[in-house]
């Protein structure tokens, strides 16, 4: 199996799993449970996400400066500062911990 045919293969997975949201009756979609688990769902892929972004490089886990920038970034935030301003200060510590090291 060539990477083209695990390339089509994955489309049309998601091309199913599209027109499925599509055939399924909205009660169901709109019951308590799928509801809270679509929210937690969504919370923990963008967990996952921040830190596979944050630990790695390649296929090694690395500890170096961004790791000092998202927790300044989660204080600031934790703050309820602009946006903008967590993520203008996040890279500013970024990059003074890199032109130190």
């Amino acid at each position: 199996m060539t990477a083209w045919h695990l390339v089509l293969l994955a489309s049309a997975a998601t091309l199913a799993f599209k027109l499925l949201g599509y055939v399924m009756p909205p009660k169901l979609l709109e019951a308590p449970r799928p509801a809270r688990i679509a929210d937690l769902l969504t919370v923990a892929l963008l967990s996952a996400l921040i830190v596979v972004q944050t630990f790695g490089d390649g296929q090694a886990i690395v500890v170096d400066a961004r790791l000092p920038a998202v927790l300044v970034a989660a204080g600031l935030y934790a703050l309820r500062l602009p946006f903008i301003v967590v993520v203008i200060v996040a890279a500013a510590v970024a990059a003074g911990i890199r032109a130190i090291f």
